[in-house]
């Protein structure tokens, strides 16, 4: 079932990002990112950028690139600092009246909404329900909705919605935004919006290069959809927002190759992910949804209703809390997907705190 929606006035701290859950010393699965730095093809491309940094940023190429890659006009795209910025130029840009946010995803689109004024309602789905969305549920709540922002696969859930289902909430004076930074990461990207010769008419599209390319200190991303709406978001963004690096790495990271090796380095999470998945289950170990990202969530609630944060700590892991996403539970833990022996080592660490607690 679905939770009825409600004013977003509860103390989540909706700037609270993995990076926080970081300390000295301890093995990162707090951060989303699939790689610790860029691969050094990439890594080459952006000290090549920097002979260009006395100049401003020029994103002509990088306007050119995305439109390539996604088989549309370049009037449907825009180049952003990350996806971060994108929902700022959202807030900002676009005259919204009953924005709604689907929860639990990450948080950032309703802090924009907040900072610039708006009063989000929240569409939070629930664990029984594999965080799965219900349009029909949808739309009875939120019929006169005139912005919707949706996760696709969801971070913090890691659950891939169907395309099909999330085009269905478009319909005339609705805006549709996907964020879609994870899709990357997925093989095949089966559920984009982006496939061609698509309607983009009510729709942005919000993609982020940091994910599957280790570029988070870098800033690059994009949207991509309708050329009205895209319009709207380019008038309120600053002058020379991206900077040269990010957009030359923009050019790199959508060439045809980068694109393969893109879904080569899916694949391999496909399979790191299922390790992981397959040493939960057998200790077993709840997941509380399947996942198709570069990340897991976990339910500790069976040994009681805190937070394994802590603890895990203590046994040298870093982990992303969930209470800071609405509709989760200090319970709840978001896990990033490494390789199979620190998959192995952490869930070993958690199975032994749980049993400790249990214990108690």
């Amino acid at each position: 079932m679905t939770r009825h929606p409600h004013d977003a006035r509860d103390g989540h701290d909706l700037h609270h990002h993995g990076d926080r859950d970081l300390g000295d010393g301890l093995v990162d699965l707090a951060v989303n990112v699939c790689l610790p730095a860029p691969p050094p093809w990439l890594l080459d491309v952006l000290v090549d950028s920097l002979s260009g940094v006395g100049a401003y940023p020029d994103d002509t190429a990088a306007v050119a690139a995305i439109s390539a890659r996604h088989g549309v006009d370049p009037a449907c795209v825009l180049p952003t600092a990350g996806a971060a910025e994108a929902f700022t130029l959202v807030a900002r840009g676009l005259r919204v009246r009953r924005p709604v946010v689907v929860h639990p995803q990450f948080t950032e689109p309703e802090a924009a909404l907040r900072a610039a004024g708006h009063r989000p309602l929240r569409h939070v789905l629930v664990q029984d329900d594999g965080f799965a969305l219900t349009t029909g549920t949808f739309e009875r709540d939120h019929r006169d909705a005139d912005l919707v922002v949706v996760g696709n696969p969801t971070n913090p859930t890691g659950v891939l919605h169907e395309a099909g289902a999330l085009r269905s909430l478009t319909r005339p004076g609705r805006t549709l935004i996907v964020d879609e930074a994870f899709m990357d990461a997925v093989p095949g990207e089966p559920e984009t919006l982006l496939t061609p010769g698509t309607s983009l008419q009510g729709l942005l599209v919000v993609r982020s290069l940091t994910k599957t390319w280790g570029l988070a200190g870098l800033r690059a991303g994009y949207v991509v959809g309708d050329p009205e709406l895209v319009a709207s978001l380019r008038a309120v963004q600053p002058p020379w927002a991206v900077s040269g690096p990010a957009l030359a790495a923009t050019v790199a990271c959508l060439g045809d190759e980068a694109v393969a090796e893109a879904d080569r380095g899916a694949r391999q999470l496909d399979a790191r992910r299922a390790v992981l998945v397959d040493e939960l289950t057998r200790r077993g170990i709840r997941l509380a949804a399947p996942s198709v990202a570069p990340f897991v969530l976990l339910d500790t609630s069976a040994a009681g209703p805190h937070s394994q944060r802590k603890a895990l700590a203590e046994r040298g892991y870093a982990v992303r809390r969930g209470e800071t996403f609405p509709g989760l539970l200090p319970a709840h833990l978001r896990v990033a997907v490494r390789d199979e022996n620190t998959s192995r080592r952490f869930v070993s660490a958690l199975h032994s705190t749980l049993g400790n607690h249990r214990a108690a």
